[in-house]
């Protein structure tokens, strides 16, 4: 058995490495987006099946994933062009709180009419609008999509973030109050938890933009292709590591990076920076994802049960609807109504995160741990069924949009 082999973190990962490319290549014989194949090495490799690396390996390779983030992270800032955005007006900002407050309230109805514990039904709709950014950017770079819609998921998935921890702070912080139930303590509960995360947003802002502008300085000096991939990785290790250090987001810092990149530099400096960052995108991905797939442990599942379906459903709807309400408000193109919805739907690592920050604060309230075990044994198991899902219907969707070529 391979679990009964004590393999280094460094040769698991190049064993993963090696499958995750066969694996992504048959998922291509098949239709299917590569990272469903990266996802299943992932899988196959992982504690569900054959278990070669153990918990304590897989926390030695995190950093692996921080940058994988940080790079995909690049990515979507540098995709997101003022005068893009323009063109896509205010209705995205529109879609953006759409989405992410009807994903929020139709879980948190859908828990609460199936529980009748509304600390628990604010907790799980906390969890609703966030967004797992990868899997979208994946399928995207992967087909090389272009077009409007691809321009409004890129900006979406990008925001979804910075959005959903605000919604988290003002739920965090309701529940305190109604489990704590003390005027006293009330009002400070509540400011605190509302200012956390402007607190998390705003700095991550300000550390984008200054890594940011020093990296817009150098990058227009930096003539050769391998010195320009030098430079970016400086940037977005420093961006990732700062951030991780000041309990920051890595995933904003470094869109802001890129964003800030892409609008302060000739259209032609932008173009010959990103070329030698894509060719090793494909590297990232299979890392990231098999990484990812890893730590997906399928005994989970049984966990879902009634509350998990619930969620599940209500999440889905949530954000279909509220994209098509947000684009219909400002009578945006058809296909961003129709098919927006549905390149929004992968969940993992933040909601995982938030969910591992509910369980840590509800063990300091008496009475109140087994709702912090409950929401994260759930929260794990629904980002596996979102993890599949979610990359396979935003290529459906940009599919029916006609973004992607040859298709």
């Amino acid at each position: 058995m391979l679990s009964d082999i004590h393999l280094s973190s460094i040769t698991g990962l190049g064993l993963l490495l090696f499958c995750g490319y066969f694996c992504g290549q048959l998922a291509r014989c098949l239709k299917l987006p590569a990272l469903i194949g990266y996802l299943a090495a992932g899988v196959l490799l992982g504690p569900s099946i054959l278990n070669i690396l153990s918990e304590t390996q897989l926390h030695q390779l995190e950093f692996v994933t921080s940058i994988s983030l940080g790079c995909i992270a690049f990515i979507i800032g540098s995709e997101l062009q003022l005068a893009s955005l323009k063109k896509l007006g205010r209705g995205i900002v529109v879609i953006i709180l759409a989405e992410s407050l009807i994903a929020f309230a139709l879980v948190a109805a859908g828990i609460y009419l199936l529980t009748r514990n509304l600390s628990l039904a604010l907790l799980f709709g906390a969890m609703a609008p966030a967004s797992a950014p990868a899997g979208t950017v994946a399928v995207i770079q992967e087909y090389n999509a272009k077009g409007t819609l691809t321009k409004a998921l890129y900006t979406v998935v990008g925001f979804d973030d910075g959005f959903a921890v605000i919604i988290f702070g003002f739920a965090m912080a309701a529940v305190k109050v109604l489990l704590l139930a003390s005027s006293d303590s009330a009002s400070f509960v509540i400011f605190r938890g509302l200012w956390q995360p402007l607190r998390e947003i705003g700095l991550s802002i300000v550390l984008g933009a200054l890594i940011g502008g020093f990296f817009s300085l150098v990058i227009r000096k930096t003539a050769h292709a391998t010195n320009r991939l030098i430079i970016i990785f400086w940037a977005i290790l420093t961006g990732t590591g700062l951030a991780e250090r000041w309990h920051l987001s890595p995933i904003l810092v470094c869109m802001m990076v890129g964003f800030l990149f892409v609008n302060v530099s000739k259209a032609y400096i932008t173009r010959d920076t990103r070329a030698p960052l894509q060719q090793v995108m494909g590297l990232i991905f299979v890392l990231f994802f098999g990484l990812a797939g890893l730590h997906l442990d399928l005994t989970l599942l049984p966990n879902l049960g009634i509350t998990g379906l619930v969620y599940i459903i209500a999440r889905v709807c949530g954000k279909f609807i509220g994209a098509w309400f947000g684009a219909y408000c400002y009578k945006m193109e058809e296909k961003i109504r129709r098919y927006l919805g549905f390149g929004i739907l992968s969940q993992a690592g933040v909601a995982i995160g938030l969910a591992l920050l509910v369980k840590q604060e509800l063990n300091h309230i008496p009475g109140a741990e087994t709702l912090g075990i409950q929401i994260l044994s759930i929260i794990t198991a629904t980002s596996i069924i979102f993890e599949i899902i979610g990359p396979l219907a935003a290529r459906y969707a940009l599919i029916k949009a006609g973004e992607i070529k040859g298709e």
